[in-house]
Order: structure tokens, then sequence, then C-alpha cells
């Protein structure tokens, strides 16, 4: 479980060394490691939010190319921040559930990330909550990893599955337990977060167990 936690939070590291990078490179949580050198105009102008850039761009090209990581403009718009970008594209009805190399949609870059004005933005144009990603984490999963209450409410205020399963049988509020998060683990159960599905290593109430020790006082009820 601590294993998994980890590989949620873990962010792809750019190729190269700092010296050789752009400034595009870790930015503060950007979940990706990103050089100038190999970006279209198109994907660096949405990355950071060069509207001229972009909106010339978008005039001859399609605006969902893929990048060698099938990332399209919308993800790294996302992954930035770069609001006026992310409305730009979706206004402009850009496919918004496309998935880059690790399976992950503009929604779960933007959650990773806790980019919050994309997240509301997306959803309010239909993207959609339950994309799994290569793991089958979805938004939701990376949300409760990453302790992001505003986001996680969100998510489940458009349909988000509060009991989803990543690959390892892990729910949301699984992950918050594993990661010492209480404040997430409290929200997910008076949301309706079961605590009757078993993860691989056994039911939640071993589970809880395990946990530290705060999580032995967490009273559940149903």
């Amino acid at each position: 479980m601590k294993k998994l936690l980890g590989s949620l939070r873990k962010k792809e590291q750019p190729s190269g060394s700092r010296s050789e990078a752009s400034s595009l490179d870790g930015g503060a949580g950007c979940g990706y490691g990103l050089r100038r050198k190999g970006l279209s105009k198109l994907h660096r102008a949405a990355a950071c939010g060069d509207m001229r850039t972009l909106s010339a761009q978008v005039k001859k090209l399609d605006l969902n190319q893929l990048d060698k990581a099938h990332r399209t403009p919308l993800h790294l718009a996302c992954a930035y921040g770069s609001t006026n970008a992310v409305t730009f594209l979706v206004d402009k009805k850009c496919q918004l559930n496309l998935c880059d190399n690790d399976g992950r949609s503009p929604l779960i870059k933007a959650v990773q990330c806790q980019e919050m004005f994309c997240v509301g933005y997306l959803l309010q144009h239909d993207a959609d909550p339950n994309v799994v990603d290569l793991d089958s984490n979805t938004a939701l999963h990376f949300a409760a990893s990453n302790f992001s209450i505003s986001i996680a409410e969100k998510l489940l205020e458009y349909n988000a599955n509060i009991d989803a399963l990543n690959k390892d049988g892990n729910t949301p509020l699984m992950l918050a337990v594993a990661g010492s998060k209480q404040e997430m683990a409290e929200f997910l159960l008076k949301k309706g977060a079961s605590v009757h599905i078993k993860d691989n290593s056994g039911s939640m109430e071993e589970f809880f167990r395990m946990s530290d020790a705060e999580f032995q006082k967490l009273k559940v009820q149903e």
C-alpha cells in the first residue's frame, strides 16, 4: 500500500540534467518533466499560457495534436495551471478525455497537480471523472492521495465513483488511510465511502489496524 501511494505522489522526472532543461522543468506540482527541445510550438504555448502563439497555432494545426508521450496541448495546460490556455482549448471543443502514455486524461493531470480551476472547468464541460490510468487509478484516487478535499468534493459532485478500485484493489478511502490523511478519510466516509470492500490484503477492518495509531480512534458509522 505504501509503495502504491508513493507511486501516485511521484512526479515524472525530466530527461537530462537541470542545466540542460528549460524553465518548464519541474514546475510546482506540474506532474510532467518537460524540456522545450522536442515540444512543438503548440504544446509549448499551451504549457506556458502563450495565448498569441496558441491562437495562431490552432488555426493551422489540430488542437488535439499528440506529442511523443501522447500528451495533448490540454494535458500540458492543465499540468502547468495555464488557465487561459485551458479555457481557450476547451471552448474550442478540444477532446477532453484523451489519455497520455500513462493513461492519464487532462482531468487526472489537473487533479494530480492540484489545479482547482482547471478541474472545475473540465468537469463543467463534461470531462469524465471516472477515466482510469494504466494502474486503474481515477482522478479521485489522486485527490485522496494528495489530500485535496476541495477537489475530491468537486469530483464527487460530478459523479466520480467514490469506491473505484485500482489494479491493487484499493479505493480512494484506502489510499487516504494509508497516507495518514485523517481529514480526507473522514470526508470520504461522510460522503458514503464503503468500509466493507476488501483490498488485496484483506478487509478494511484489518487495513485500519495496519494504519497509523490515530486511525484506530476513527469511528466509522454507516
